[in-house]
């Protein structure tokens, strides 16, 4: 029973998500960003807000901008194939423009976005430095 009110909690957010979703979306275009871009930009959004905020626990968009660290530091790295020095901060990039909007469309505080861009300035190199040593086999041996 326990993961069937799971399954139900993440439905409901990922519902809501779509609604975060649609709105960077309109924003994205209305900055005119290349399809392509946009494309990059909802992807990885979209990953973090439904994959990764729900893996363990339900958890809802505005907690995200406290949970990045966990997120680019740890799960990224190790969750995501394709994650690289690149990726990284093509992720860190496509987040801080999403709660940028959020914040903007008042569904985050401001307290939330500035605790988010403080945590991608001061921790992105550690980051990368981390990503790099997993991707890097003789790190291991």
């Amino acid at each position: 029973m326990v993961y069937e009110e799971y399954e139900k909690d993440v439905e409901v957010i990922e519902e809501e998500n779509e609604k975060y979703l649609e709105c960077f979306y309109d924003d994205l275009v209305k900055h005119q960003l290349k399809p392509k871009t946009i494309r990059k930009h909802i992807s990885n959004v979209a990953f973090y807000i439904n994959d990764f905020l729900n893996y363990y626990e339900p958890t809802e968009m505005k907690e995200g901008c406290y949970k990045i660290d966990e997120f680019l530091g740890d799960w990224f790295i190790r969750k995501a194939m394709w994650s690289n020095a690149t990726t990284t901060k093509e992720n860190g990039a496509s987040l801080k423009k999403f709660y940028k909007c959020m914040l903007e469309h008042h569904y985050i505080e401001k307290e939330d976005y500035d605790e988010l861009c403080y945590m991608i300035k001061n921790n992105m190199s550690d980051w990368i430095e981390s990503v790099n040593n997993f991707n890097n086999v003789d790190y291991f041996w």
